[in-house]
């Protein structure tokens, strides 16, 4: 087949990057050539966009084991544990076909921590949906929805915590990002590096079909009215293939069988095998008549491109193949020698002893291309919001109203679709804070939770990139976890639009100097760019996914009420702001304005004296604030138990609304004993903590003076309503 400018341009390529192959092969490359280049060029695979920037963030810390550039990111939690996880993004397969899209993406996650040698204990997901009027969104739900639940519960892994949110900036590009978390021991960590000459390049796991062909060079482009005809690029997941698939390789694990390993995730075979070679300075030739096909007459081109799932490429120690074939023929797993790693440094496929294409693994690897876009720095918005110029409201009707909205109506409807419990190590499930996972047979725990902040960043990215960081920590904080590391799934527009590329840029300005400031280094992580429609770009959603270490779990904190008479305490100080809050979002419709001001300096003063508080056994339940302000966070703790509170009169100077709704940042809310409150209070004086008495917990109602009071089961009421209605 000849090659056009046309058939460049529809492999995802710009013609100056042809050109580049052409230079870097010194010849023309034929059709399966051009394919591979266009599989690693691509942006979902390359980072061609991003790795400019990406270098920027810190990736060191004491407890970090690996950081970027291996399949998952792994940290040290003591007594030769480790934990391994990473978050993904699968947002262009899920539009175009939701389940299939979203099972594939909690089954590609999963498959980048057991590649390391972890069980995975735990599964997270960062949802985001259009406006729940337009006529895609509920199907689109739906479909995510059940993918999730159905290969997760399927293959038996808790999904024990996640987020999920409307806006109509998603319309036309929904995004569905999954993180995986697993345990390992630190003598047992797999990486993808080849080693030695002449080893056995082996293929495991389920055959190759034609599904999922160019899905990386589709998840590297924005879609347009004719985005439906791209289901074929969309791959096709088994979960109970996958779980034979990981118990195997994990039996594998156990002695000294294996080189390196890698999974078959974006761009299948090519992928694999270029990482590997590439990490390991060598080359690699495939025999791709060897590799086995569910379809009749597969070509060269359609195996190395194909995005079949369940699938793994193995390099093992001489004279191992024949025990590691006996383990993956006791799993009903295909098991073959497809090849042998080399001293040429070349990408060699052969089909029937003819070779059908020669690439040097630099030339897909390290020469791929690396683009410094420009990009638009964004000024802090200046005008402001005039209170006094708004249609009046009552604080009760305006609760009732955000707490009955889409975004923040209990999401029980999807967590009930959810197997929580299994493996039995679950303590806490996802609720208002962070998720509580033990660590198998010992005392210790993980927290884990994800967050995003669209609107934060849209309005001033470097304060909303901070601002994710920090609102992720203080989740860890608050179930009593010391946060240890992120992952992070960053979902941008074109970055060929200098202002999109200006809202990454500056994002991750923000997301390195929170996690310096706090010693929260990002280990692990994923770029996905390109999510929109015609020119429609979506806001700039980074997604934060933390893990902290709770060295003795005695009893899980969470964000609930525990008693009747107990003193509620502020931790923080309150300003009132309103712009770009829940309040004027969902009561005026006005998203205006700069988002709230990130104090690195009290976020680590503030978190720090609560996990002390919290690990002296001093607090009934606490709870972070953040979206819709202090009177959202305090329903929320009294609809997960059966009080309510009975808030004391606000200082006259403060309006009411600015108070109670005003998000405010690096603040906390603590649920005391009377007995214990000298003993805090003295340990927050201690640490020139700003804290205040707001009031007492109560009985039945959930009560301001002055301003409202409901009862409680009432509140559980409304903020069930509208998942049932919808």
């Amino acid at each position: 087949m000849k090659i056009t400018n046309q058939v460049v341009k529809k492999h995802g390529l710009k013609l100056e990057e042809y050109s580049n192959i052409k230079k870097l092969l010194k010849r023309e490359p034929n059709l399966l050539e051009l394919g591979i280049f266009s599989a690693m060029w691509n942006e979902h695979c390359s980072y061609k966009s991003s790795r400019k920037h990406l270098k920027n963030l810190p990736t060191k810390g004491k407890q970090v084991i690996q950081g970027p550039g291996e399949n998952a990111g792994v940290i040290d939690i003591g007594d030769d544990d480790a934990i391994i996880f990473k978050i993904e993004s699968h947002n262009h397969p899920s539009y175009i076909e939701p389940y299939q899209g979203a099972a594939t993406g909690v089954g590609g996650i999963l498959r980048d921590v057991f590649t390391m040698g972890a069980r995975p204990i735990a599964l997270l997901n960062s949802i985001h949906f259009g406006s729940p009027e337009h006529f895609k969104t509920k199907s689109l739900l739906n479909g995510v929805v059940s993918g999730i639940g159905g290969y997760g519960n399927c293959i038996g892994i808790p999904t024990v915590a996640g987020e999920t949110k409307f806006n109509k900036t998603y319309n036309e590009n929904i995004l569905v990002n999954a993180m995986a978390v697993g345990h390992a021991k630190k003598d047992k960590i797999f990486y993808s590096k080849a080693k030695g000459l002449n080893k056995s390049v082996v293929y495991v796991g389920s055959k190759t079909g034609r599904d999922g062909i160019h899905g990386a060079s589709m998840a590297s482009a924005e879609f347009d009215e004719n985005s439906e005809e791209k289901k074929p690029t969309v791959q096709v997941g088994d979960p109970f293939t996958e779980k034979l698939l990981m118990e195997a390789c994990l039996e594998l694990m156990k002695d000294n069988s294996i080189i390196s390993i890698q999974d078959m995730g974006a761009a299948g075979l090519t992928s694999s095998t270029v990482e590997m070679a590439s990490k390991g300075e060598l080359g690699i030739e495939l025999y791709l008549d060897k590799v086995p096909c569910r379809e009749e007459n597969m070509t060269p081109y359609e195996m190395m491109l194909s995005e079949s799932q369940e699938r793994m490429l193995i390099i093992l120690e001489d004279g191992k193949e024949k025990h590691a074939k006996e383990i993956f023929k006791k799993w009903d797993l295909d098991f073959v020698i497809i090849g042998k790693t080399t001293d040429t440094n070349k990408l060699i496929l052969k089909y029937k002893d003819k070779i059908e294409g020669e690439i040097p693994i630099n030339a897909l690897a390290s020469k791929a291309p690396v683009y410094d876009r420009k990009w638009i720095k964004k000024n802090l918005p200046k005008n402001k919001v005039d209170l006094k110029g708004l249609k009046k409201i009552k604080i009760e009707d305006a609760l009732i109203k955000i707490l009955s909205s889409a975004n923040h109506s209990n999401k029980r409807w999807i967590t009930s679709q959810y197997d929580q419990m299994v493996m039995c190590d679950t303590a806490q499930k996802s609720g208002a804070n962070a998720a509580i996972i033990r660590i198998h047979g010992k005392e210790k725990a993980i927290a884990v939770s994800v967050d995003s902040s669209a609107n934060y960043c849209k309005a001033h990215p470097i304060t909303g990139g901070k601002q994710i960081v920090c609102e992720n920590w203080r989740n860890l904080i608050s179930v009593g976890a010391k946060p240890i590391a992120i992952t992070n799934c960053l979902n941008f527009g074109n970055p060929e639009n200098s202002k999109i590329m200006g809202e990454f840029a500056e994002c991750l300005i923000g997301i390195k100097e929170s996690c310096e400031f706090l010693n929260y280094p990002v280990v692990s992580g994923n770029v996905s760019f390109y999510n929109g429609t015609n020119k429609k770009n979506i806001y700039p959603t980074p997604v934060i996914g933390g893990v902290g270490l709770i060295p003795s779990l005695k009893k899980p904190i969470d964000h609930k009420f525990k008693e009747d008479d107990s003193v509620i305490l502020l931790i923080g100080k309150t300003f009132g702001h309103l712009e770009q809050s829940v309040f004027l979002e969902e009561i005026y419709s006005i998203l205006d304005g700069k988002p709230p001001e990130i104090n690195l300096v009290n976020e680590k003063n503030n978190g720090e004296s609560v996990l002390e508080i919290i690990k002296k056994d001093l607090v009934n339940s606490v709870h972070d604030i953040s979206n819709g302000g202090l009177i959202i966070a305090l329903a929320e703790m009294s609809m997960g138990s059966n009080y309510g509170i009975k808030i004391n009169k606000t200082r006259k100077l403060t309006n009411p609304f600015k108070y109670f709704f005003g998000e405010d940042q690096g603040r906390y809310i603590l649920e005391v004993n009377k007995n214990n409150l000298e003993k805090i209070e003295k340990i927050l004086k201690n640490n020139n903590i700003f804290y205040e008495n707001i009031g007492l917990t109560q009985k039945n109602y959930f009560e301001i003076e002055g301003e409202l009071k409901i009862d409680v089961k009432e509140l559980y009421k409304i903020n069930n309503q509208w998942y049932n209605s919808y």
